[in-house]
């Protein structure tokens, strides 16, 4: 009997470390000779993608590209507040969750072990003022529409170190987007929040809880001396909940 695979989503603001944890975790997984399969949200998932960024550009009067140190952007899309948005954003992603459906299913149907979701659903409803007891009802719906990764990780940040590390979004907007995330984790379970640390330290928690390994001497949890990545042989671990959609 073909064992499904098992899935693993970030997610969390701009500038929190998801791409590098993403490619940390892709390492260390095809180096146990695991295929892995990563989709991007933005990419493959969600749908328009050339109208809303056109949007955001043509009437917003965003910046294109991706924001860095040496050249620093201003974006204009998930940050705007304005009504029409907040009518339009909500249908955006509930069309972008019957996407999601789609495509995940379609991976798991395929010869992978492991799929990494770069953002999820979760990171749309994030976007979403979630002091707002209606965003807060529709984040409950979309989020019961979509299938739930059997790992589901918030990376969380300081927003003044992320925006450092990608300048896109105005300040005020990375620490609401922030607070709208530790919102979700309480509204939808199954997300797991990884507090701010290092980058080992970061990768040691995933590693952590998406694989257990042999046990080393002197061994120690999070932010102990041991190094899980030492070991020479891991196996998957079964997730403490997952939940299975049609």
């Amino acid at each position: 009997m073909k064992r499904e695979p098992l899935t693993v989503s970030f997610s969390g603001i701009d500038g929190a470390g998801k791409s590098t944890q993403i490619e940390s975790l892709c390492r260390r997984l095809t180096g146990q000779g695991l295929r892995v399969r990563v989709i991007s949200f933005w990419d493959e998932i969600a749908r328009l993608t050339r109208v809303r960024e056109s949007a955001g550009h043509a009437l917003f009067k965003g910046d294109r590209g991706v924001g860095s140190p040496s050249k620093p952007i201003e974006r204009r899309d998930k940050n705007v507040r304005s009504w029409p948005m907040s009518v339009v954003r909500p249908l955006l992603y509930f069309v972008d969750a019957i996407s999601a459906r789609t495509v995940l299913k379609r991976a798991l149907n395929s010869e992978v072990d492991v799929v990494i979701l770069d953002r999820w659903t979760y990171d749309e409803l994030a976007n979403l003022n979630l002091r707002k007891s209606a965003n807060r009802v529709y984040a409950r719906f979309l989020s019961k529409i979509v299938p739930q990764p059997q790992y589901a990780f918030v990376l969380d940040a300081n927003p003044t170190e992320a925006r450092a590390r990608k300048p896109e979004y105005p300040l005020e907007f990375l620490i609401a987007n922030r607070s709208s995330y530790l919102c979700l984790s309480n509204l939808v379970k199954g997300i797991t929040v990884i507090p701010p640390m290092d980058v080992r330290g970061v990768e040691t928690f995933i590693f952590d809880r998406v694989f257990q390994s042999p046990p080393l001497d002197g061994g120690q949890g999070v932010g102990g001396e041991a190094d899980p990545f030492g070991a020479k042989s891991f196996t998957l671990r079964q997730p403490y909940v997952a939940s299975k959609h049609s």
